[in-house]
């Protein structure tokens, strides 16, 4: 019987391939002869049985056609079954991390009762925040406040003189902004991203080691690929993110960005997060992506690393 993968996440047609990470997943899986299926969060569903609750899934078969053309994939049909028949469950739909991403979590770890593999764990998603996550690690963190209280946040920006202060839910830069204690766009911005002291967002002390680039290493299964890829923003720009124009550079991990790679992967890959994108700028860890950490083509075009092919071989082991 073949071996198949069920990837739940975004529509397909918004898929960038040249870039997508998902995409190069894809297509490492159908290199293996392994199936492909899709599903989005609104095509799981869930109820109970004789034996239990069971989790069933509208899956989409598909295969890559044509990696270059808008419609790059073609579908083989599409119905109703069981989880059980994956072999494993890839959960990368992209933030935001709202009620319709917290309940298909909850969904997802029905199938992980039934006994399938999902990657990453869907508890570990929920416990592990993504800009909340690396305060488990403050020797590695720069100072860092969540919180929704105005004042707080003001003595922070003080104390520091310059802060990043970004929201909890957002991605690829969205929402980021780059403010010293003095700029008086400093009030508007702390109201406008707490929504006026009602809503907890990040801020953390500036570091100018940006203009080098954020790096984006990725971890597998405890062990950190040999190099990172090192997001630097556009001239007299803050954010590296490359959803925001930032210039991705491949480069081999420092002694220090292994140190903290390895000592956030043996503690977070035993609660089921085999895929972490750590976010480190200069020394210091400034985030842990979980829900769908990227860079995989841009580190496999640079560095000749294969990074899907890694992945796949911790996700599917012969």
């Amino acid at each position: 019987m073949n071996r198949s993968v069920l990837f739940v996440c975004d529509p397909l047609k918004d898929f960038r391939t040249y870039k997508d990470t998902t995409f190069a997943m894809m297509r490492e899986c159908q290199r293996r002869g392994i199936e492909i299926y899709t599903t989005e969060l609104h095509e799981l569903r869930a109820q109970q049985s004789s034996t239990g609750s069971v989790l069933e899934v509208f899956a989409h078969r598909i295969r890559i056609d044509n990696p270059e053309a808008p419609l790059w994939w073609v579908e083989d049909g599409a119905h109703w079954q069981s989880a059980l028949h994956f072999d494993v469950i890839l959960m990368r739909k992209d933030p935001p991390f709202d009620a319709r991403y917290l309940v298909a979590t909850q969904m997802l770890e029905i199938a992980q009762r039934q006994g399938v593999r999902v990657l990453n764990c869907p508890a570990a998603l929920r416990n592990h925040g993504e800009k909340i996550a690396a305060l488990e690690f403050p020797e590695f963190t720069p100072e860092t406040l969540v919180s929704a209280d105005l004042r707080s946040l003001k003595e922070f920006a003080v104390h520091h003189r310059k802060i990043v202060i970004k929201p909890l839910d957002a991605m690829g830069g969205m929402g980021v902004f780059v403010l010293a204690a003095t700029d008086p766009n400093l009030p508007s911005a702390m109201e406008l991203l707490t929504e006026h002291g009602q809503r907890q967002i990040v801020m953390q002390r500036y570091l100018p080691e940006i203009r080098e680039g954020d790096k984006r290493i990725i971890v597998i299964d405890g062990t950190p690929v040999d190099f990172a890829l090192a997001r630097i923003p556009p001239e007299g720009q803050s954010r590296g993110n490359l959803a925001a124009g930032g210039r991705g550079e491949a480069r081999p991990l420092s002694p220090r960005d292994r140190d903290i790679a390895m000592a956030v992967g043996a503690r977070l890959a035993p609660r089921g997060l085999m895929l972490l994108g750590l976010d480190v700028i200069g020394d210091c860890l400034t985030e842990i992506n979980v829900t769908s950490p990227t860079g995989f083509q841009e580190i496999t075009a640079q560095s000749g690393i294969d990074v899907a092919q890694l992945f796949m071989e911790a996700a599917l082991p012969s």
